[in-house]
């Protein structure tokens, strides 16, 4: 657990969040009656408050949505570089709302779960390698 809570305005109270999410995420699939698009949603979170980490990193403004093509549209109007692997986190913005009402979409699978973990992980890897690198520099 994450015993040092930082103000809001910092983006390592984004990350440590972000990182939370990711945990749940990867961890919840060992507890019975979990459903998959629970789980996706966290992964989408992860991505997601990674991605305003790094605009609050950048001072960057943002909305507050869960849109996440649209926020990496920030992060690049800021002038930092998006890579195409990082891109791919837009297809997650899915999991934001659409899974998490019954009846809504087709139920996840299990490759869908674990595609969309290995990108919100790769997401909140890129962040946080970019925050930690501009802070040593």
């Amino acid at each position: 657990m994450h015993s040092e809570h930082f103000p809001p305005n910092n983006p390592r109270e984004w990350l440590n969040r972000a990182h939370s999410n990711l945990i749940r995420a990867k961890e919840g699939i060992h507890i019975p009656g979990i459903y998959l698009e629970d789980l996706c949603f966290d992964a989408q979170q992860a991505a997601e408050k990674a991605i305003k980490a790094l605009l609050i990193h950048l001072n960057t403004p943002f909305p507050y949505v869960h849109d996440l093509a649209l926020l990496l549209s920030v992060v690049e109007q800021s002038g930092q570089g998006v890579p195409p692997a990082i891109r791919q986190a837009a297809r997650l913005t899915h999991y934001a709302v659409i899974t998490r009402y019954p009846g809504m979409s087709e139920p996840v699978t299990q490759e869908e779960y674990e595609a969309a973990v290995s990108t919100a992980a790769e997401v909140v890897g890129w962040v946080q390698e970019i925050i930690h690198q501009q802070k040593t520099d």
